[in-house]
């Protein structure tokens, strides 16, 4: 049976510049079955699940679901559920976490202030507290949006969750159903796609350890995904690891070509040019859609800047 992932593998399509962009994720524990529009066609209230939404409209907060991994029975209202708040900006990535007993709650954050990076609102609307225990690895297992996401993610977050990875959840979007198994980690929010439990152990070890595993990352959540492209490309020129060396300072121009500036903590900067292609052949983007050619991040040239190449202050 064929498959969007099986097409997107087997014509080699990049993963560079293909992550969802959230500057904070908010995340809702809600168990049992979703639908393809989680926040209104779960068990959460609708009308609670349309309020997050026009609450979180242009703050640069993206909410999900989240539920542990396993059987999804109907098991009715919990009487408490689990809340992430993650900012992935470099330099102030931040995960805290809280426990509710009514989910209405969350419409008592300041979601401009979350989306800004400022966690003071979410601990003191949620009685939240920084997480100190493992990195979260959310894998997305949402069938109702492509069945790739059931069928490949859910048999990963079950083996994460048995072999011990405390941080493991399943989640209900994150973009890119062709690219499944699809992950993200948070707090530094890099995206990852056609991933296994092993390599998903090495991420989570970076993680702890202050590093970024380029291998099969899609980007940073924090970047458009022009940036995303530009920062990988830069971390595979120079071998650079650490999550918090590098920061994008702007990006200039306009679909289909950019130029992205990075900076390095130490100082050094690069300009990356990346243009929008399309891949080709056609394919599904996911399971069932007419075919398409999805857009991609292709990085054309990396160069580090010269004091020469700096404009000159006035």
């Amino acid at each position: 049976m064929s498959t969007c992932t099986t097409a997107s593998r087997e014509l080699d399509e990049p993963l560079a510049g293909t992550a969802a962009t959230a500057r904070t994720w908010l995340l809702l524990e809600q168990p049992g079955p979703w639908g393809a529009k989680a926040l209104t066609s779960s068990h959460l209230d609708p009308a609670l699940g349309r309020a997050l939404e026009a609450a979180a409209k242009d703050t640069g907060v993206r909410i999900a679901l989240i539920r542990r991994p396993g059987r999804h029975a109907d098991c009715g209202t919990p009487t408490e559920r689990q809340v992430y708040a993650a900012h992935t900006a470099p330099g102030n990535a931040w995960l805290h976490s809280a426990t509710v007993s009514d989910p209405q709650e969350l419409l008592d954050l300041d979601f401009a202030a979350l989306g800004g990076g400022d966690h003071h609102t979410f601990d003191a609307a949620l009685r939240g507290r920084p997480h100190t225990a493992a990195p979260l690895a959310l894998v997305c297992t949402n069938g109702k949006r492509d069945r790739c996401c059931a069928l490949l993610g859910r048999p990963l977050a079950a083996e994460l969750a048995a072999s011990g990875v405390t941080g493991a959840w399943e989640v209900t979007h994150l973009g890119g159903h062709r690219f499944s198994p699809t992950l993200l980690v948070l707090p530094f929010g890099y995206a990852y796609g056609r991933v296994g439990a092993h390599q998903v152990k090495e991420v989570l070890q970076g993680v702890r350890e202050g590093r970024v595993v380029t291998e099969g990352c899609r980007g940073s959540s924090a970047w458009e995904r022009p940036a995303q492209a530009a920062e990988l490309a830069v971390r595979t020129a120079t071998g650079e690891h650490a999550a918090d060396a590098l920061t994008v300072l702007r990006t200039d121009g306009a679909a289909p070509r950019w130029e992205v500036t990075l900076a390095h903590t130490d100082g050094r900067l690069w300009r990356v040019v990346v243009a929008m292609g399309a891949s080709e052949p056609p394919r599904e983007e996911s399971c069932g859609s007419a075919l398409g050619s999805p857009a991609r991040m292709d990085v054309v040239a990396v160069r580090e800047l010269r004091a020469a190449d700096l404009p000159v202050p006035h």
